[in-house]
């Protein structure tokens, strides 16, 4: 191990553990002289993130990392994936890759659900070929909000340990007993300890169903048989009905109180995020994901940006009988729905629209009803509050 310490403050509230190289080709018949996939299973337990990361011009998948990611099982809900210095292909050349790092993973991870693939160039350097800026923009925030989300989660983590660590005990008893049980008591215990230790299976099987335990609460069939090689049977405890209820009960009643108060905890606590390093100046500023496009565009512009295009909403406008310089609901959702946009987006759209909240618009209404229809259209998300530079200009006093 090499411990490094920087005054940097995105390590005040995370701690970042680097593996060594993944050995590959020539390399692998190297050994390191330690079991490598068994001390990455240690940290697993430990963490609260898993990153494997790819370059998207080097995706073999070795076997020593094989090994590695077969080791990190039951961990799945840990584990991203970061597919590196994807400036240095095309655009269509990284689909291939990223559609052949998913086809490779879906072999070895083992789970219903598409493990996350984070895409993009994570370093200070210009980007090679920068065509993809805005998708590796996009991917480089979601991963910055995945690691910021940590902290939150870690005091909830803790108590999944505990609640794992005690069904496992749970099971072990179980399992130590059984053994117990089986062993004579004076002629042929070498015997029955090999036949035993071979049937562990069928072990397993019964207790499952006499228990009725998950088989994921199980410890691992063969390296559980490795480990009883070497243990006296005879010297097992018999099972002790007592302190199984407390943990049954622990589990049951205590747990559920633990919940509540780590939600109490986390709702009176300020929020805790990573911060510093690249995690600054990401979100705010003009180089911020999304600034000046959609929903930002005329961010900075003095006049109002929905001004532009307001004569031709306007023409629509007056063809909808407006009364009073409004136009009912009901008038206003026959020309929204040419959109083809489905209700749930419309119904969105129409609350940011409608500003003094009467149920009909005006034109200056109906024209921004339009441009967020544009917005959506082209792509971009809708905001869930209507920034104060897509205001109308008659409506900024009523906001004030």
């Amino acid at each position: 191990f090499v411990c490094a310490q920087l005054p940097n403050p995105v390590l005040e509230s995370i701690s970042v553990i680097d593996t060594p190289g993944i050995l590959s080709g020539e390399k692998q018949r190297i050994s390191r002289g330690y079991d490598f996939a068994a001390v990455l299973e240690w940290f697993a337990e430990r963490v609260d993130r898993i990153i494997l990361l790819f370059d998207a011009h080097k995706l073999d998948i070795s076997d020593e990392f094989s090994e590695v990611i077969k080791a990190l099982k039951n961990h799945e809900d840990k584990m991203r994936v970061v597919l590196n210095k994807a400036d240095q292909i095309e655009t269509q050349q990284l689909m291939r890759v990223y559609g052949a790092l998913m086809w490779s993973l879906g072999k070895i991870v083992n789970t219903p659900e598409v493990i996350r693939v984070y895409i993009g160039s994570f370093w200070s350097h210009p980007l090679l070929i920068p065509d993809n800026r805005k998708l590796f923009e996009a991917e480089e925030q979601d991963l910055f909000r995945d690691i910021q989300s940590l902290p939150r989660n870690a005091a909830l983590r803790k108590l999944n340990d505990l609640i794992k660590r005690a069904r496992l005990a749970k099971v072990h008893a179980y399992i130590i007993s059984s053994l117990k049980k089986e062993m004579p008591s004076v002629f042929g215990k070498d015997n029955k300890k090999k036949e035993l230790i071979n049937n562990l299976g069928e072990i397993y099987a019964r207790i499952e169903r006499e228990h009725q335990i998950s088989p994921g609460d199980f410890p691992n069939l063969r390296k559980m048989q490795d480990q009883l090689q070497a243990q006296d049977f005879s010297k097992f405890q018999p099972l002790k009905s007592k302190l199984l209820e407390t943990v049954e009960d622990m589990l049951a009643n205590d747990i559920a109180q633990l919940m509540v108060l780590v939600r109490q905890e986390e709702s009176q606590r300020p929020t805790q995020m990573v911060k510093g390093g690249a995690f600054e100046g990401t979100l705010h500023g003009p180089f911020g994901h999304g600034y000046g496009e959609g929903a930002g565009e005329g961010i900075d512009d003095a006049e109002w940006v929905v001004a532009r295009d307001k004569p031709m909403y306007d023409e629509i406008f007056y063809t909808l009988s407006p009364v009073d310089g409004k136009i009912t609901g009901a008038n206003a959702k026959k020309e929204m729905v040419r959109s083809k946009l489905p209700n749930t987006v419309l119904g969105k759209i129409w609350k940011l629209a409608d500003i003094d909240k009467d149920g009909m618009l005006d034109d200056e209404e109906f024209a921004l009803a339009n441009h967020l229809i544009k917005v959506k259209l082209e792509g971009h998300e809708l905001p869930n509050e209507l920034p104060s530079h897509l205001l109308p200009p008659s409506k900024r006093k009523i906001t004030e």
